[in-house]
């Protein structure tokens, strides 16, 4: 019978065809899905910016402003750590409890900007340290919020893109955050505030279209069921510690390093700070290609991989001429960018989307420990070396320790990995 005939049966939707049309109305969304992630990616910029601002008027804006010792003026860069390990899973259990994540994050951006704003006022320094400490808080807040709703905007499939770009975001903020504030300090040591106030209130304006609603349909599980829920998934705590080592480490190359490459290699404050760009860098720009690899190798491998070949270089860095490190800070920052990503994917793979909130905020917390002892650590180790055996043998020790850790940790968590991958729980 001629089709379109009176009586002729509609032709029959064939499942290829069906598939056609599904991938057909995929290519439609793919690119405002794209856009979206990208202002996702431009809003971790914003974010992650205000927090190395200050790194290089530090002595002005802290020490030399209220007339305190370097060991408080050191306190600066702990306190708000401090008080991102308190804030950073509360904020994943509170939007996991309410099913809100876009009015938290606004609303954590604009206390961020206010905290910024009141550093600037001519307060005594336990107030200026205070509210130091809110400000820690609120910005992991927003950034704990931003990751979990980054993680959920690429579905199973696409969630190393999205988590890419993101991840990607986030570092170049912090590579690009310090030599502006360098340059913005140069005349006025308060503009660095005032500029990472208003580029957080640009952030909130941001987040206020970025971000996307919440489902209507999105569970809201009460405070028990979220804990219940963590204690079935402790496989989780894997990612967890690669968050505490890899953070551990980096705190090893925001003092230890800075004071190694000026007292050993002679470097002034400018080829410092390029030295870190050199690592940062390429850590920001290669996040992304890594986060979209991590959806079709294996996870583990790129973490373990990743974590092994920076724990070797991090160990050794203390052993090389002053030629080598410029080319082996990039090799490190690009050991760095092929497991950042990856190990906050092992964490949404290893936890229901009912707390991703909470396990990607306990990811935070992790981080936020290692970042507040690996300075300490740092200074402990090469300060007691160099008491007996002289500078160069407190710097070689304190960073062997760094880079043991890092390979500690994937010998310890390797097995455990692999019998995970083993189950189909992660890759």
């Amino acid at each position: 019978m001629r089709a379109g005939a009176p009586g002729a049966r509609p032709p029959r939707c064939t499942k290829i065809g069906r598939e056609s049309m599904a991938t057909g109305m995929e290519n439609r969304m793919e690119a405002p899905a794209r856009a979206r992630i990208a202002l996702m990616g431009l809003l971790a910029v914003s974010i992650m910016m205000p927090v190395t601002l200050p790194v290089p008027i530090l002595r002005e804006l802290v020490g030399e402003r209220f007339a305190v010792s370097e060991l408080l003026t050191s306190l600066f860069m702990s306190i708000n750590m401090i008080g991102a390990a308190i804030a950073a899973p509360l904020a994943g259990a509170l939007a996991d409890r309410i099913g809100q994540r876009r009015p938290l994050v606004i609303g954590a951006l604009v206390v961020d900007a206010l905290c910024f704003l009141a550093m600037s006022l001519d307060t005594p320094f336990p107030v200026f340290m205070g509210i130091r400490f809110i400000e820690g808080c609120a910005h992991i807040f927003a950034l704990s919020l931003l990751l979990s709703i980054s993680a959920s905007l690429g579905g199973a499939q696409g969630r190393g893109f999205s988590m890419g770009v993101t991840g990607a975001g986030m570092m170049l903020g912090v590579a690009i955050g310090a030599p502006i504030g360098g340059v913005l300090g140069r005349e006025d040591v308060l503009r660095p505030l005032m500029t990472g106030a208003g580029l957080l209130v640009g952030a909130a304006l941001l987040a206020s279209f970025a971000l996307p609603d919440p489902k209507v349909s999105e569970s809201r599980p009460g405070t028990g069921e979220i804990w219940r829920a963590i204690k079935r998934h402790r496989s989780m705590i894997a990612p967890l510690i690669f968050a505490f080592a890899d953070r551990f480490t980096v705190g090893f190359y925001t003092t230890t390093f800075s004071l190694f490459a000026s007292g050993l290699h002679g470097a002034d404050p400018p080829q410092v700070g390029m030295w870190i760009a050199v690592f940062m860098l390429p850590f920001a720009l290669l996040s992304f290609p890594f986060g979209v690899l991590a959806d079709r190798v294996s996870k583990t491998a790129l973490l373990c991989g990743g974590s092994a070949i920076y724990g070797v270089l991090t160990a050794s860095l203390g052993f090389w001429p002053t030629e080598w490190i410029a080319p082996g800070m990039a090799v490190i920052g690009m050991s760095a960018a092929v497991m950042f990503v990856p190990s906050m994917l092992m964490t949404t793979d290893l936890t229901p989307p009912e707390i991703r909130s909470t396990a990607l905020g306990a990811f935070n917390t992790a981080g936020s420990l290692g970042f507040i002892l690996g300075p300490l650590t740092g200074g402990f180790v090469s300060d007691t070396v160099r008491a007996s055996h002289g500078a160069a043998a407190g710097y070689q020790a304190a960073f062997g320790v760094a880079g043991v850790a890092e390979i500690l940790c994937v010998l310890v968590a390797l097995p455990f990995l692999l019998r995970l991958r083993a189950r189909r729980l992660t890759t």
